[in-house]
């Protein structure tokens, strides 16, 4: 009997995009539930209810959250096309990158640049292109972060190609500069147009809706308790 396999989403988390890429990478085959985050599903609630949050993959009836613990269970699980390498320390190294990426990557640039204006932005951006040179400088002699091909890193650092020119035009401020970031921009184009990772993006037109929204509330907030 065929390995039941279930991811929850929603259609526009990069978190769960993350498992989306994987999953096809592997050449697995899975059901996709969407959820709605203001009335989530029992479901969600029964499989990951230390957070309540997507994404969760199912495997054979047993839950696993956390987009980076699910990563290495299907690359654990599915051997096949390995998405970490193979040396200890170049899987530390892989492990540490993916971090660095949510850690001071995304949160310098959503969470500074991003819902910023004025001073607080130009801050922000200090912050965030100290953060972009060194993935910059980890590019040095690679196509990937994995290499030759996408690998973990690649799949962690996956929204950048994507969701950094949305937050730049709904910002309406450059993050990533061709001149200043060569192999970062070159990078960013070589993933988004990797076939199994192009037919996966979510809707453009909805993503650039949803982020304006998320940032005219932050703005006004950030007014409103001043």
């Amino acid at each position: 009997m065929a390995e039941e396999v279930k991811l929850f989403r929603t259609w526009s988390s990069p978190f769960a995009l993350r498992i989306v890429w994987a999953l096809k990478i592997k050449g697995i085959e899975y059901e996709t539930i969407f959820e709605d985050l203001s009335d989530k599903s029992p479901s969600l609630l029964q499989y990951n209810p230390a957070h309540k949050k997507i994404p969760v993959l199912v495997h054979s009836g047993k839950p696993i959250a956390e987009s980076y613990v699910i990563l290495e269970y299907i690359d654990e699980t599915w051997k096949e096309t390995p998405l970490l390498p193979e040396d200890p320390y170049e899987r530390a190294m892989a492990r540490f990158w993916a971090k660095f990426g949510d850690d001071k990557v995304l949160t310098s640039i959503v969470w500074g640049v991003f819902i910023k204006e004025g001073k607080e932005q130009e801050e922000a951006m200090v912050e965030a292109m100290k953060n972009l040179w060194f993935l910059e400088e980890e590019l040095r002699g690679k196509k990937f972060f994995g290499g030759e091909r996408i690998g973990f890193v690649d799949l962690a650092l996956g929204w950048l190609a994507n969701l950094i020119n949305i937050l730049e035009d709904v910002a309406g401020q450059k993050i990533v500069d061709e001149d200043k970031f060569p192999l970062l921009s070159a990078w960013m184009k070589d993933f988004a147009n990797s076939p199994i990772i192009k037919d996966n993006w979510p809707p453009r037109v909805q993503m650039i809706a949803k982020f304006r929204a998320l940032r005219d509330a932050k703005l006004a907030a950030a007014a409103s308790s001043k």
